[in-house]
């Protein structure tokens, strides 16, 4: 987890007006591999463990089943379609892919120079740290302040929830795609106030004005 995204991170359990603090135990390369994420209005720590942040508020339990899978090579077109309707050519800023999208991280910042990607999924716990990727597993929602990502990639298996989180936390003119997107994800977008720019083989695209 990179070292400054800590600094644009919130509480799982309080929610997004509340910023957390964080007691770093092992930095290197200015990546955070072990420390704890504490929060100063509700006293709840989260934990950073090789590299990997448990952002879930309780009970957390074991880490269920993620969608992104094991660590393999993602294929290049599928980066590069990702990237397209992310509409980022270059850094800096945070991209965010939440459940099965958060598989083409690793891709997504050798493709896009400058960027840092905020993966977000259980299964990546078992990923090695990787330069521009920051782990995390989170619920119920993005621990993000609003309006600081430059774009987000939702698993719309995942939830009407996601979608309208991933809405909140991008900033002015940035865009959301929703993968596997439900048939209300149009209509979620809008009343989110993203502009819907494509809409085709199940994968939504808006952009907010």
């Amino acid at each position: 987890m990179h070292l400054l995204l800590t600094d644009r991170l919130t509480c799982p359990r309080c929610g997004p007006r509340f910023g957390l603090i964080l007691l770093a135990r092992s930095v290197v390369d200015r990546r955070v591999l072990e420390g704890t994420l504490g929060c100063p209005n509700c006293r709840d720590g989260f934990e950073v463990h090789d590299g990997f942040g448990d952002l879930r508020a309780p009970p957390r339990g074991t880490l269920p089943p993620g969608r992104a899978g094991d660590p393999r090579p993602a294929d290049p077109v599928d980066v590069e379609r990702l990237a397209a309707l992310l509409g980022v050519v270059d850094g800096p800023g945070t991209l965010a892919l939440v459940g099965e999208p958060s598989r083409l991280a690793i891709g997504l910042v050798r493709l896009i120079p400058g960027v840092e990607v905020a993966a977000v999924d259980a299964d990546l716990a078992r990923w090695p740290e990787a330069p521009g990727v920051s782990r995390l597993a989170a619920w119920p929602g993005l621990p993000f302040f609003d309006g600081t990502l430059r774009g987000a990639a939702v698993d719309g298996t995942l939830g009407t929830s996601w979608v309208r989180e991933a809405c909140r936390a991008i900033s002015r003119l940035a865009r959301v795609v929703v993968t596997s997107a439900p048939e209300d994800a149009r209509a979620l977008l809008e009343e989110s106030g993203l502009n819907v720019l494509a809409a085709e083989a199940g994968t939504i695209v808006g952009a907010r004005g």
